[in-house]
């Protein structure tokens, strides 16, 4: 008899009681989409940590990936002495972890010490739209698409090498293929079923078109349990590759091949579970409100690029004719548009390719689900779809830089409306300070151009 992935309280203390948990990881996910938290004795988990929530330092929703402390968070500064947080596991995501013997995992979310939630915590942000949702009686699903690159190189014999001269996992493009695939088959195979006996429905894997390069799917969830499984198989998928002696990389683009996307699809249904997005008499088959919905994201698909886009390399996956998008266009089952349409009556649904496989993917789908309201509250129009090559369309371009994300994202009525001041100027100052470190630095593009012959 298979045993549940997912754990109630008291299915976890009977555990704990027969020795068969003794950890339990207490995370929750920062700034970077990255989790973070304690490994926690299964005992004093019981005893204290369910009813009190664990400690944690401030300064992780204040740091820059490198874990810097960076000066200009008001949550969280040498001014401020750097205090804690305090984690509340939300035990809905409590969950067995089968790549690692004797353990389960808990998400947990950001509180202030005494105090309400952190608005500026990405789950909270998420949480907060998912609010505003249910205030008009929907609900929002989602899926998210993280594709991946397997190297033949451990984690640390990569490190140790500047991640230079990696070996690929595979030698050629093997999109689809399946001889190179079963190559990476024994690593692919844990990772899947690693995340089903950690309470997810894995649908596949296929090859992507760089070498080395995967996707695995997961079934569609409502959208805050598709974040939390986004975070726990991202961060897993990790773990298990070190296991196997090997690395995959999420970064947005690696080299100058293909990057690595995360495609994330999203509907609405009604509180008793209904499809809202189709109407078969609708233009395309699609209802008033999925066409608002839509317009929203599309009208303001560039002052939220940085939700989708966070990282100075997220931009360098924006090129021509690659499958990630340039044009602010939407399209019927197109590939060369910022947003797909795809799917049909109740299974209607978009598709937005912006974000890459470093996405933080709570900010972007709270980016797109406020995107969205503001359109059904306008009663935007949509415009007429995209028949052709989005690429070669005189449509409007996404931001190109960090830079110029940021700044759209700075002057965005709907961002400070719907997520308020506070989180914007949280995620603008980390972009700003991304931007300044990255302006700083000298890179080996420069050293091979200037080192002899300027």
């Amino acid at each position: 008899m298979a045993r549940p992935a997912m754990l109630s309280q008291a299915e976890l203390q009977q555990l704990v009681e027969s020795g068969e948990i003794d950890t339990v990881v207490v995370a929750f996910t920062d700034m970077q989409g990255r989790l973070v938290g304690k490994r926690v004795a299964a005992e004093h988990f019981l005893d204290e940590v369910v009813g009190n929530g664990v400690d944690c330092c401030s300064y992780l929703l204040a740091v820059d990936v490198e874990m810097n402390t960076v000066p200009g968070y008001p949550i969280a500064d040498w001014d401020t002495g750097y205090g804690d947080l305090v984690l509340k596991p939300d035990f809905a995501t409590l969950r067995r972890v089968p790549w690692l013997p004797g353990t389960a995992q808990v998400l947990a979310d950001a509180y202030r010490p005494g105090g309400g939630p952190v608005e500026v915590a990405p789950r909270q942000i998420l949480a907060t739209q998912i609010a505003r949702l249910a205030q008009r009686g929907l609900v929002a699903y989602a899926a998210t698409e993280l594709e991946f690159l397997v190297f033949d190189d451990s984690y640390r014999q990569a490190w140790a090498g500047g991640y230079r001269d990696l070996t690929p996992g595979t030698d050629y493009n093997a999109d689809y293929g399946l001889v190179a695939g079963s190559r990476l088959e024994p690593l692919l195979r844990d990772i899947r079923l690693g995340m089903a006996g950690a309470g997810m429905r894995c649908e596949g894997v296929k090859g992507e078109c760089h070498t080395g390069q995967q996707e695995i799917t997961f079934r569609y969830e409502e959208a805050l349990r598709a974040c939390d499984n986004h975070s726990v198989y991202k961060s897993g998928a990790k773990e298990i590759a070190d296991q196997h002696g090997k690395s995959i990389t999420f970064m947005a683009k690696f080299d100058e091949r293909e990057g690595n996307s995360c495609h994330v699809h999203l509907s609405l249904r009604s509180a008793d579970g209904t499809a809202v997005f189709a109407d078969p008499v609708g233009p395309h088959g699609m209802s008033t409100l999925f066409r608002s919905f839509l317009a929203g994201q599309l009208a303001t698909l560039a002052e939220l690029t940085l939700c989708y886009a966070p990282n100075i390399n997220s931009y360098k996956r924006f090129v021509g004719g690659s499958f990630a998008p340039t044009a602010i266009g939407w399209g019927l089952d197109n590939r060369t548009c910022a947003l797909r349409v795809v799917g049909h009556d109740d299974s209607l649904r978009v598709e937005c390719r912006v974000p890459g496989g470093d996405v933080n993917p709570y900010l972007a789908v709270a980016a797109l689900i406020a995107a969205g309201l503001y359109g059904i509250d306008n009663e935007l129009e949509l415009a007429e779809p995209v028949s052709g090559d989005a690429y070669r369309s005189e449509l409007p371009q996404l931001p190109t830089t960090l830079a110029e994300a940021a700044d759209l994202f700075a002057e965005s009525a709907l961002a400070r409306k719907a997520f308020g001041d506070d989180v914007v100027d949280h995620y603008l100052h980390s972009a700003r300070v991304e931007s300044g470190a990255f302006n700083a630095a000298v890179t080996d593009w420069e050293r091979v151009r200037g080192f002899e012959r300027f």
